[in-house]
């Protein structure tokens, strides 16, 4: 499977940004799929991930009610729609995907990932 993460710049606080991960290869493997994201001198950290067929989703306290992940099965493409940006949201984000459907929000569930984007919240 290889992952294809875009969408990231620049924006000011309050600001939205919507990244898109497509999925390509032995796609039919993939029960979760999942953004995290990695601040300068951060360790890497959940974000969102979604189930491939059921829709479900899951998100880290911090971005609840400002970020939604979504997924269009037909283009296999994850989506993460970010809205209400802070400056803390800065980082790069990278997109994964897991043939573990208990993946969710344990990073090392997930099986491959994708090059990552940068994202700049300015204040």
């Amino acid at each position: 499977v290889q992952l294809q993460a875009s969408g990231g710049g620049l924006v000011q606080a309050g600001g939205s940004l919507r990244l898109s991960c497509a999925a390509s290869g032995r796609t039919f493997s993939i029960y979760s799929m999942g953004w995290f994201r990695q601040a300068p001198r951060k360790e890497r950290e959940f974000v969102a991930a979604i189930s491939w067929s059921g829709g479900s989703t899951y998100y880290a306290d911090s971005v609840k009610g400002r970020f939604t992940i979504s997924r269009d099965n037909a283009k296999n493409t994850v989506y993460l729609q970010m809205n209400s940006l802070k400056p803390e949201d800065t980082a790069v984000y990278y997109c994964a995907a897991s043939r573990d459907a208990r993946a969710l929000g344990v990073m090392s569930l997930y099986d491959y990932w994708g090059q990552g984007t940068q994202v700049t919240v300015s204040s």
